[in-house]
Order: C-alpha cells, then structure tokens, then sequence
C-alpha cells in the first residue's frame, strides 16, 4: 500500500486554479483558492463551488436492501420514500457512533449511503459485516462517483440554466436523476453549509466538464471556487457536527444532542438498540454533558481540545472552534456539564493557553439562513 494521498478528478484542475492543498483523510484536497473569508462569504451571499469528491459512496442493493440498513444503521431506512434522503447513524454495539451518514434512496430496492472520508473503509466493513443473513449486496463504490456542491443563495438559479431537472420540487433532502450541462448525475439538494445547495454525483471523467461548466454560469451570480476551510467555519456557523469533533466512538447519538436520529419504533432489532435505549433514558434523567456553542467577547480563537471553565473547574472541552466571519467573533461548539448549558449562563470562559478568555453560551446553531 503507498501512503501517497488519493487524488480527486479535479485535482490538476485546483492546482491550475492556485489552490493551497491539504491532505485531509488520506485525500489530497484544496484548503483554500484564495481568502478563506471571501470564499465564506460567498457561499452565504451569492454561492460557492466545492470538490467533495473524497466521500465515500457505498451502493447496497437486493430484496432485502431496506431490511439491511434498518439493521445496520440506527435510523429507519424502511420508511425513506424512492428520490428522497435522510441523514442517519450507523453505531456500534455499545452504541458509540462510527459515522454519521446521508442514505439515499435511488429505486425500490437500491440505497446510497454517503460515509465520510475518514470512515469510508470502516462504515463499508460494518455494512458488509452486518450483511450476513441479508438478502442484499454491498458494493463500494467510492471509484465510481466524483461529487461537486454548489452552495448559497444563488445556487438554485445557477443550477437551473444548466439542467431541466424540476429543481423547484426537488426539496430538500432529495435526490433525483438529471442530466446537467450535458452529465448525466443525481441531483441532490443537500449540503453542509447551511444554505440552500445541491451536491451532484457523476462520474469522475465528467468532473472536469461539470465544474467548468458551473464555473461559467456562476460567473455572473459570483460563484468562487471553495476549499475545505470555509466548509468548515459555514458548518460551525450552522451547528452542524463533524464526526471526530462533535461526535466519536465514545459518544452516543444522545450525548451528541441528536438523539432523534434513532428510531427505536421500527420492527426488529438494530445494531447498539439495548445501549441505545439505556443511552436514552440517561440523557433524560441525568445528561452528563450537553453541546452547546460559545461566542467570545474577546477575539481570540478557541480550538479543540481546549478546557471550559468555571468558577476555576473544568466543565467540559471544545469540540470545534474558529472565527466566525458572519458573527465576526471567535465561535465554538463545546460539550459542557448540564449545569452550564444553558443560554446566558454567566462565568463561563475557555483556557486559551493558561488564560481564561470570557464566553456567552448560546444555543446552536449560531446561523440560520433566511428562508
């Protein structure tokens, strides 16, 4: 096996555009183009482009597809309607989370599951694990599909005069097949920025064409190309976790606040049911510690790892932490004791390198768009 980083179909194409690379889960993928402000701003005021190619795409299908995932995964798949999507978790038997995942439904009897990058391999040999006995197939398919976002406001309008996919009934967290600018793709209105957004999947030997092709219709609306550095401070802005931050291996659905991914009233069981049930019932009686955000009053930026604090104790620890252009303050989301979660709660700042720099604690999202 070589440790060089996998490359994405776009690759020579971010180079060509001055892109500052990073590895990021063993993919080689543009941090940023330019101003990572500038691209952050983009997408929450006119619309950015994205190469999100390094997620991983796993195709289940057979008779039993749906049976399957209502095993393996902890919400219920058996009730997502063919062209629509929903975000899911797949845990382990102690009920500590893998990966949090989008499923579509592509036909009767055909699912894609999108597993993030880092655990693409890891999401793919439990589904395949947890096959057994299941009248289904699993196939990896991360080969197969390049993925490109387009995301804000004028996304809709610059997708439009490329497709004549119905985009105005495509609602969110759906998915349908269409041809735009001349690929055949599946069309989603999904995404990770709290805008309005579409990610398309196609094959990667069109990845080029398409990206260029939504490069010239956005011209006008003011698309820029976006690297992964916006993405994340527009997640954080929208209260959206990213797995190794908000949610681990030592976390359950309900120590993460989303509790309501697992669906306890489908038939038969699923994989971490009994911890899950005991995990709900803690969360309800005595949460140990709730995910909350932080603002700063000062301008130095949280990251993760670091203590909040109390009255000098320790109440908990930053998951994820940048400067927030929209807010324009230093924003985080943090995991701190029930005592100190709720809004306003006074006294409460973070141990920046032996300082304890004052916070507001505000619930999450700090953003949310206009509809």
């Amino acid at each position: 096996m070589s440790n060089a980083p996998r490359l994405t179909a776009l690759d020579a194409l971010h180079r060509s555009l001055g892109a500052t690379m990073t590895d990021f889960a063993g993919w080689d993928m543009p941090l940023r183009y330019g101003s990572e402000r500038d691209e952050h701003n983009a997408v929450r005021t006119k619309a950015g482009l994205f190469d999100l190619s390094h997620m991983g795409e796993i195709t289940v299908t057979g008779p039993q597809a749906a049976d399957l995932l209502n095993y393996a995964l902890v919400g219920n798949i058996g009730t997502v309607g063919t062209g629509r999507a929903r975000y899911t978790m797949i845990c382990r038997e102690d009920g500590g989370i893998l990966d949090d995942l989008i499923v579509y439904r592509l036909g009767e009897d055909e699912y894609m599951v999108v597993a993030n990058a880092g655990n693409a391999q890891i999401v793919l040999d439990a589904l395949t694990a947890r096959a057994q006995g299941f009248d289904a197939t699993v196939r990896d398919d991360r080969d197969a599909y390049a993925l490109i976002a387009v995301q804000g406001p004028e996304s809709p309008g610059i997708l439009k005069s490329l497709t004549d996919a119905d985009l105005d009934g495509l609602k969110y967290y759906a998915g349908l097949p269409g041809t735009v600018a001349g690929v055949p793709a599946l069309i989603a209105r999904t995404g990770y920025t709290g805008e309005d957004g579409f990610e398309l999947f196609v094959e990667p030997q069109h990845a080029e064409k398409l990206w260029q092709a939504l490069t010239e219709a956005g011209a006008p609306a003011g698309l820029i190309p976006c690297g992964l550095s916006c993405r994340d401070t527009l997640r954080l802005e929208a209260g959206m976790p990213l797995y190794g931050h908000e949610l681990t291996t030592a976390l359950t659905p309900f120590d993460a606040g989303l509790g309501r991914v697992v669906k306890f009233e489908k038939d038969g069981d699923f994989v971490g049911r009994e911890a899950l049930t005991a995990a709900a019932e803690r969360a309800e009686s005595a949460p140990p510690r709730k995910l909350v955000g932080l603002i700063a009053e000062g301008r130095r930026v949280p990251r993760a790892g670091m203590p909040v604090v109390a009255d000098g104790t320790v109440i908990g620890e930053v998951t994820s932490g940048a400067p927030s252009p929209t807010l324009g303050k230093p924003i985080a989301m943090a995991y701190v004791d029930a005592a100190h979660a709720a809004p306003g709660t006074p006294g409460v700042g973070v141990d920046i390198r032996g300082t304890h720099e004052p916070y507001e604690v505000v619930a999450l999202p700090f953003y949310k768009r206009q509809k």
